[in-house]
């Protein structure tokens, strides 16, 4: 028994969710080397495009920033989601306090979703409505597949490859509202601003949004 308790704990000991060391305290997710060595953006790292007006990441997409979210988008860490919501929920009240009515996502399409078996950006939605004590409601569809936009080597070829690939199903519910939009990485802006001109089209009076890291520019 001794034996079969130690591997237990060795397999199930919380680790940090960048550098996966084992944690002594799990209370955060994060080990003090990384708590004090990520590359955070520090004043919300904010950027505009036509179609958003304010969008806010706590941390660069780089180093273990970068390998915790691929690890999170395709290798079913989704107990990640509650580490990053709490970063995401305190970038939020520092920067967007008051400009928002509610909170949604952006959503995969249903081929993505089966061969994923999650929607990473709807559990981050989910765990940082969680930490602001608020809910976080559906705005958008995706019914249309399209090539990753990570596979795409430029900003025109990722706008044109997800222009039309939103809907928004209830227009009702958007009508004359400001929408803070939740993702996970934030690279040329064009999925989000694509989410974003849907919403606006449908009605909605502003698109804010938020991801756990956003590319320098």
């Amino acid at each position: 028994m001794g034996i079969l308790n130690s591997s237990l704990n060795i397999l199930f000991t919380p680790k940090c969710v960048f550098c996966r060391k084992p944690l002594r305290d799990d209370k955060t997710g994060v080990c003090p080397a990384c708590s004090g060595s990520l590359p955070r953006t520090f004043d919300g790292g904010h950027m505009k495009t036509e179609q958003i007006s304010d969008c806010v990441a706590p941390f660069y997409y780089e180093g273990v920033v970068r390998d915790s979210l691929l690890r999170y988008k395709f290798k079913n860490c989704t107990g990640y989601s509650k580490t990053y919501g709490a970063f995401l929920a305190e970038c939020i009240r520092e920067n967007l306090y008051g400009k928002y009515d509610f909170i949604s996502w952006v959503p995969l399409s249903g081929r993505d979703y089966k061969e994923r078996g999650y929607d990473q950006a709807m559990l981050l939605a989910m765990a940082t409505a969680l930490e602001l004590d608020d809910v976080a409601v559906a705005t958008l569809e995706k019914p249309r597949n399209v090539a990753r936009q990570s596979s795409l080597n430029s900003a025109e070829k990722r706008r044109e490859n997800i222009h039309g690939a939103y809907t928004v199903p209830d227009e009702e519910l958007v009508r004359g509202k400001r929408i803070l939009l939740i993702d996970d990485i934030v690279t040329t802006g064009s999925t989000l601003s694509e989410c974003a001109r849907m919403l606006r089209r449908a009605g909605a009076e502003d698109v804010l949004c938020a991801a756990v890291a956003r590319a320098k520019e």
